[in-house]
């Protein structure tokens, strides 16, 4: 069948007597040029086996199978692995695993179905998951780069650059990470259902090494979050939230300072070094 054709979508949705659900975020490709512009971009070849979050009826899981060594898809509408079943059915390459992202051991994933393969992360994500989902990918230390459709306010946010409207604690934490880039918009009308928001194809390296030095990660983003959380006040007012039972707003103050930073800074205008500085600033002073 044409998987990006519409007729041919809803005669095959009819057959199996789907229905698309809100909850799961469920927004299926109906343009053809779509998916294979996210699956070249996502740079999957031979050598690679590509998890994929979401796969629907498997219009990017046939552009994936068709250059990548293997496609693992993890799909938790249990509605939709019988047409994943008639769609895919020529790739002896692609493998549903039906589960929640969310809730699915992801070294153990990889280690049972990748190997020996370099694995990638390609997907038109569910939107209701984007931050919890790329959080679990990252934090799994499994793939070398991902590349996911999301809202384009989203793929924005995590590009942004520091003192900018999108730019926030997950910007940190992604930059951090990865090398994000926004690579192209996608139309709403280019879904079945149309979603309410314009999208965007975000691709992210993962660093073999972490941008700055950190003593400790951990520490370092609860800097981090603890600068955002009063976003139109100062870093020092904004700091008291994480920090206030533990320093003084005095002591936070010589902290940013010591850090380089103007007293009156606000946290959005901090990057990358300036977060590490004012961490090991405020860790000097921090009671033992």
């Amino acid at each position: 069948m044409e998987y990006c054709d519409l007729a041919a979508i809803e005669a095959l949705l009819r057959r199996h007597g789907f229905h698309f659900s809100k909850s799961m975020g469920q927004n299926f490709l109906i343009d053809a040029s779509i998916p294979a512009a996210i699956a070249e971009a996502s740079g999957a070849g031979e050598d690679n086996a590509v998890l994929e979050i979401g796969p629907g009826i498997g219009a990017l899981s046939h552009e994936l199978c068709a250059r990548a060594g293997k496609v693992v898809a993890v799909e938790l509408d249990r509605a939709l692995p019988p047409i994943l079943a008639e769609t895919m059915a020529n790739y002896d390459n692609f493998e549903v695993v039906s589960a929640d992202i969310l809730k699915t051991d992801l070294p153990a994933l990889v280690r049972e179905k990748f190997a020996p393969l370099t694995p990638v992360v390609c997907a038109n994500l569910p939107y209701n998951i984007t931050t919890p989902a790329l959080t679990a990918l990252i934090e799994s230390k499994c793939f070398e780069s991902i590349t996911v459709l999301v809202q384009k306010e989203v793929a924005e946010r995590l590009c942004a650059a520091p003192g900018t409207a999108a730019y926030g604690a997950f910007s940190v934490y992604m930059q951090y990470h990865t090398a994000p880039q926004l690579l192209f918009e996608v139309d709403r009308e280019c879904f079945r259902p149309q979603p309410k928001v314009t999208s965007a194809v975000l691709r992210a390296e993962l660093r073999r090494e972490p941008p700055v030095a950190v003593e400790d990660e951990k520490f370092f983003f609860r800097v981090v979050y603890a600068a955002f959380a009063l976003r139109r006040k100062t870093l020092v007012n904004s700091l008291m939230t994480g920090f206030g039972s533990q320093l003084s707003k005095e002591q936070l103050a010589e902290a940013v300072v010591s850090a380089g930073l103007e007293p009156t800074v606000r946290g959005e205008k901090l990057g990358l070094e300036e977060f590490a500085r004012l961490a090991r600033a405020l860790a000097a002073r921090l009671p033992s």
